[in-house]
């Protein structure tokens, strides 16, 4: 298993790198670019994404149901449901039920491959 290269076609999920992050969350960076990133996380129940910020905008599709707080406001989001985090903007959250929500970050992230 190890991390995806930049522009790699195909990434094979069983392939990829599962990287523990914060207790109860798990990362596996996929396909991206200079431009563009997909990364999937795995959240428990009661697992929690400390409030943070970041020069990339973030766009997170949900899988499973969280308390997200963007920007000071705190909404509950449900599988389908779709968050935009623009450059800068604070955001975090508690999994309310297990999630597998994948993130989409605009440039890379270069962080998430050092």
């Amino acid at each position: 298993m190890k991390l995806p290269e930049k522009k790699q076609r195909w990434v094979l999920h069983e392939d990829t790198l599962r990287s523990p992050q914060a207790r109860a969350v798990t990362r596996r960076v996929l396909a991206y670019t200079d431009g563009l990133m997909c990364v999937e996380n795995t959240f428990e129940k009661g697992a929690v994404g400390a409030l943070h910020h970041h020069p990339h905008t973030q766009i997170t599709y949900v899988s499973g149901a969280f308390e997200f707080t963007v920007d000071g406001v705190t909404r509950t989001v449900h599988k389908g449901d779709t968050i935009l985090k623009e450059d800068g903007v604070e955001h975090g959250c508690v999994c309310t039920e297990a999630s597998i929500p994948l993130d989409i970050f605009t440039p890379m992230r270069e962080d998430f491959v050092k």
